[in-house]
């Protein structure tokens, strides 16, 4: 079970709120804050303690004790201004670590700028994990690992169920090296054997460009 930490979630959209679900569920603290009174009752179930506040007020961020908390996250939507505000505010009280959500590039830039330390596209994410998906069906998950490159669980393609890792040369034919297999769902065979032989529903752990990811993981 992960460390508990403490966790203060700024905007209570769906975004926001998957997120303090997803943290409150893995039993972490999480205070959820928006200025709307129907948002923070909403989320009540999904967070340690909701407060119907203004984020983009000092006094108002410093009296919930928000520089106690190990990260911020800064979900505001459409609110650009608010986002912004919000972040500069919570630097110069200084946050450990704040996450916030950019709904574009600029939005982003002036956060990193800021100083936040991770900023999340969430519309231009879903978009290329959509996009993946209709050019790669057989990829379940990835993440990113530069502009050109990826880490992606595959299901293995029906034509290499029952060779081994050997026989397929996947890395000097696909140039896409398999640094570890799913197999049955809990059982992780890591920096597999060449001589493993593939079985049926094993997920393949694949590392490699973009571009050569998407043909191997487009094997019938």
């Amino acid at each position: 079970m992960a460390i508990k930490k403490q966790y203060a979630v700024i905007g209570l959209g769906r975004f926001g709120t998957s997120i303090a679900r997803r943290l409150h569920e893995a039993g972490q603290e999480v205070l959820g804050i928006d200025i709307d009174e129907e948002k923070v009752e909403d989320a009540l179930a999904y967070v340690t303690e909701g407060v119907i506040s203004d984020s983009t007020e000092e006094k108002a961020l410093s009296s919930l004790d928000i520089t106690n908390f190990d990260c911020v996250i800064v979900a505001i939507g459409d609110d650009i201004q608010a986002s912004i505000l919000t972040c500069m505010l919570l630097k110069n009280l200084g946050i450990q670590k704040i996450i916030a959500k950019a709904i574009g590039k600029r939005h982003g830039q002036v956060l990193e700028a800021i100083g936040v330390d991770l900023i999340i596209y969430p519309e231009r994410d879903m978009g290329e994990r959509v996009a993946n998906h209709l050019l790669s069906p057989n990829t379940l998950d990835y993440i990113e690992l530069s502009k050109d490159h990826n880490l992606e669980e595959v299901i293995t393609p029906s034509k290499m169920i029952g060779k081994n890792l050997r026989e397929l040369d996947v890395r000097a034919k696909f140039n896409v090296s398999v640094i570890a297999i799913i197999r049955k769902g809990d059982m992780i065979i890591v920096s597999p054997s060449p001589e493993e032989l593939l079985q049926k529903e094993d997920i393949l752990v694949t590392i490699g460009s973009k571009n050569d990811l998407v043909k191997f993981s487009s094997i019938d």
